[in-house]
């Protein structure tokens, strides 16, 4: 141990070493997906988090892409599937065959598409909430049950959703249950006409560039560990659990703006979802312990999706997005310890 260093703390020859690696993850995603640098860069940070990500775009603006791409790039095993109103549980999980085997007939289990390191669950709204609860499990526990069996799944395990906007044709709300299942809710937007351009001089019909992996399995496992270790001062902590606090309406530090449009507040998922994508939004800032800033810049992704609203909320022009930010400004006017960039962005 460097002499005057804390024991536990990340010496500043690994928080280098494990950046440079999360690095080129980040230039990856950024070569493979143009004009979309701040996704890319949450993307990095739910995946050194170790959590799920649910994309929401319109159809055509790259979400199946990234996720392809982010596979490539880490070279684990990587499966797609195409989630459709007639999908069903087995679908997903897996099931028994009845097959005849050396001992005579007896039923196998077939691994569903779920026993995978990266699942790519496309279009994961447009499937009944009935198959849609059939990641569940997995998703959180890491397991799949059936029959009464319990199988692990693999490590790393990570579903990465797309869904488009539900006022599309065909399209199933998904459940607050698996909502607050995902680390992150990020939206993909529209490219701007610099983008656009680049696209079509730089890629014929739009096909990708070739990725090499840059990450193997053992490297990803070893970040991980560097990522546990980053440090949560308890200050911050602190601050984390008073934003949780504030989305539930019977808080005295909630605003007016979540007294009257939510009706349920962010669980406390949402506080570990905050604290654990802080410490990898932090390793990425080349930084061994987790500030207000990273904190702030991880809050709207990991908890606007976990806050259930009323139905004047939506009349009234209000999102989770929005109702969390006016947490986040309402919060910081109380913290005197913040950044000043931290208020100059809340306002």
């Amino acid at each position: 141990m460097t002499e005057g260093r804390s024991p536990g703390l990340l010496a500043p020859e690994e928080v280098d070493a494990a950046k440079l690696k999360a690095d080129a993850v980040l230039a990856g995603l950024d070569r493979a997906i143009l004009g979309q640098e701040r996704l890319t860069r949450l993307m990095t940070t739910a995946l050194l988090a170790r959590g799920h990500v649910l994309l929401e775009g319109l159809p055509g603006l790259g979400k199946t892409e990234l996720v392809k791409a982010l596979a490539k790039l880490l070279g684990l095993d990587f499966r797609r599937l195409q989630f459709t109103p007639d999908l069903l549980p087995g679908d997903v999980t897996g099931g028994h065959i009845l097959e005849e085997t050396a001992h005579g007939r007896a039923m196998v289990f077939h691994p569903g598409p779920v026993f995978t390191n990266l699942l790519l669950a496309d279009e994961i709204n447009r499937a009944s909430p009935k198959t849609q609860s059939a990641l569940l499990e997995a998703m959180q526990e890491r397991s799949v049950t059936v029959l009464g069996e319990t199988r692990e799944l693999e490590v790393p395990f990570c579903v990465l959703a797309t869904q488009n906007p539900i006022e599309l044709e065909g399209t199933y709300p998904l459940p607050e249950a698996q909502l607050d299942r995902f680390l992150f809710k990020l939206d993909v937007h529209r490219l701007d006409r610099g983008t656009l351009e680049r696209i079509l001089t730089e890629r014929r019909r739009g096909a990708p560039p070739a990725l090499e992996t840059v990450l193997d399995r053992a490297e990803l496992l070893a970040l991980f560990d560097v990522v546990d270790r980053v440090f949560l001062p308890k200050a911050v902590a602190a601050y984390i659990a008073r934003l949780v606090d504030a989305t539930h309406p019977a808080s005295d530090l909630a605003p007016e703006v979540v007294k009257g449009y939510v009706r349920y507040g962010a669980s406390p998922r949402a506080a570990i979802a905050i604290s654990e994508s802080a410490r990898a939004h932090a390793l990425l800032a080349g930084k061994p312990s987790v500030g207000f800033e990273d904190v702030y810049a991880v809050t709207v992704p990991a908890m606007a999706h976990r806050v259930v609203l009323d139905y004047r909320a939506r009349l009234d022009g209000y999102d989770g997005p929005r109702v969390v930010g006016a947490v986040l400004e309402a919060v910081g006017e109380l913290e005197r310890g913040l950044p000043r960039e931290v208020h100059d962005v809340a306002r």
